[in-house]
């Protein structure tokens, strides 16, 4: 949690926005990752795991399908409709937490046991379908609403 509420105030500073009003030309790296995801109209494995610092192996296991899915998904095939449906929410989750903290620590984060679940990483969080639980850290923390 502290490596979370240290880091916000960082990434909050690198907006694209400030970029672009101070006249750079550089992207953010969730810049990258996102505007390759909607420009291709597919979703790029690699991209999201370089970006986020997540293994192909840990990528299987957030998404629920098996590690030759996601192989094929990375060698460029596009993922199904109900694959697709996945890739746009575990998006906008990694999304919100980079938001908090620097994308390349999200990985090693999933594999962290956490005192906010019970002892479970987060990883493990989000296999059993309560990412929901997630969205309420991130809720949390964004508001200042620890109660």
């Amino acid at each position: 949690m502290k490596t979370i509420v240290a880091k916000r105030s960082w990434v909050r500073g690198t907006t694209s926005k400030t970029n672009r009003a101070n006249g750079a030309n550089t992207r953010t790296l969730k810049e990258t990752v996102f505007s390759t995801h909607k420009a291709k109209g597919g979703f790029s494995v690699r991209t999201f795991c370089d970006a986020f610092g997540v293994t192909q192996d840990a990528f299987a296991r957030l998404t629920c399908y098996s590690p030759r899915a996601v192989a094929h998904w990375a060698s460029g095939r596009r993922p199904g409709g109900s694959a697709q449906t996945r890739l746009t929410e575990l998006t906008r989750l990694f999304d919100a937490l980079s938001d908090m903290v620097e994308p390349k620590v999200i990985g090693e984060w999933l594999k962290r046991p956490n005192p906010a679940f019970e002892g479970s990483t987060p990883l493990q969080v989000i296999e059993r379908g309560e990412t929901d639980r997630i969205w309420r850290m991130i809720w949390e923390l964004q508001t200042g609403n620890t109660g």
